[in-house]
């Protein structure tokens, strides 16, 4: 599969979005320019926040003080769980485009479908892409049993849905369901936070292809066409986490990472939301 960090997919309303981005969750204050500064001039195009992340202002921020061109990036951020609801999603809407200080937004989506107003905000959104405030919209850990809930009564498929996902939160179940349903995975967590397990085989895998542990599972993801987002604000990292392109895991290698599934979450379980 030919790849490089320039790469984008093609999402099911015909946007095109980067393969790669930069997740911000935990980075505030003037860690947000500086770790924006270095993915820009590293490759990145694709920025992940969210209301809950309270860093949406830096971020508007640092595109304008970066001189960043707008057409150039695809900024993601996310509807609150305190912002549930048709009215109180718009004005969540509205709250975040301000902050962020943009003219719209890449791909707005519903964080976590943790209340039972969730339909009412997933109609907000539908408005809001209807009127070019966001070019995409989405939906962020959903089960199958909450996206077969949406669609009943949606106009408009999701064309994202954000989960957790690395080979130790694998996630086949909900990956094959919307690869069935044409809605795009992006995965979160991609690198499981380091988890420990399995150390060996990637150490293997490592010294054969001369790359890191957290690149090994950074190109499993990739292969599997997962939009990933991994988080961080330390340069050497960021320069790391997009140097990913100049390899390939084989078909068995592919499968043995497969195999590390032990439904390992650093996120609560979405399929205790009913």
């Amino acid at each position: 599969m030919e790849m490089n960090k320039h790469n984008k997919i093609k999402l099911n309303n015909g946007l095109e979005m980067p393969i790669i981005g930069l997740g911000t969750y935990s980075i505030y204050g003037k860690n947000v320019a500086e770790s924006m500064k270095y993915a820009y001039e590293a490759g990145y195009r694709l920025f992940d926040t969210a209301k809950f992340y309270a860093n949406e202002k830096e971020i508007g921020d640092a595109i304008k003080v970066l001189k960043i061109p707008r057409n150039e990036i695809f900024i993601t951020t996310k509807l609150d769980t305190s912002d549930h609801g048709y009215k109180n999603a718009l004005n969540g809407f509205k709250e975040s485009l301000g902050k962020l200080q943009l003219e719209y937004i890449d791909l707005y989506i519903i964080h976590w479908p943790s209340s039972r107003r969730r339909n009412e905000s997933w109609k907000a959104l539908e408005e809001l892409y209807s009127k070019g405030l966001c070019k995409a919209i989405g939906v962020s850990n959903y089960t199958a049993n909450h996206l077969d809930e949406l669609l009943e009564n949606a106009t408009e498929t999701p064309a994202v849905n954000q989960i957790e996902f690395n080979p130790y939160c694998y996630q086949k179940d909900i990956y094959d369901y919307c690869n069935e349903k044409n809605i795009q995975v992006e995965g979160y967590t991609p690198l499981a936070r380091m988890h420990e397990e399995h150390e060996s085989e990637l150490k293997t895998l490592s010294e054969k292809y001369n790359k890191t542990q957290a690149q090994i599972l950074l190109r499993w993801s990739i292969q599997h066409n997962v939009i990933i987002i991994p988080k961080s604000s330390n340069k050497e990292r960021i320069y790391e986490n997009i140097d990913i392109f100049d390899f390939e895991l084989d078909e068995e290698e592919m499968k043995m990472l497969d195999s590390f599934d032990e439904n390992l979450r650093s996120s609560p379980d979405p399929h205790n939301i009913e």
